[in-house]
């Protein structure tokens, strides 16, 4: 019985390469240490890194897919994607300028409470 299973097990990753059996980012670094130079698994990675928002790692895949598949449709557009959303989530929020309006007054003037 352990064998059976065993052989089905390994039967069925052996059509691993395909992108649509990447569901997650574990499952697609299983798969990629039986194939690493697979450019189908790596925009794989990089596509499931991205739904875990783990843009950096994301991007270091797509662009190691470029590198062995350097005319690879689509692979330009996923890491221009990636970098604009790391550089939105990176982008530190700015303070208001001195000359904003802050809902604050600053006076040497007493409170109008206080009588002089």
């Amino acid at each position: 019985m352990r064998f059976a299973v065993l052989t089905l097990l390994l039967l069925s990753n052996a059509a691993w390469p395909d992108t649509a059996r990447c569901p997650d980012v574990e499952a697609c670094y299983n798969a990629i240490r039986r194939n690493p130079n697979d450019t189908a698994l790596l925009v794989g990675l990089g596509d499931a890194l991205v739904r875990a928002q783990r843009l950096q790692d994301a991007i270091r895949n797509y662009r190691r897919a470029a590198m062995l598949s350097p005319g690879m449709n689509g692979l330009a557009a996923k890491i221009s994607t990636a970098e604009q959303k790391l550089a939105a989530r990176q982008a530190p929020a700015r303070p208001p300028s001195a000359g904003a309006v802050t809902g604050k007054r600053y006076s040497n003037a007493a409170p109008e409470a206080q009588s002089h």
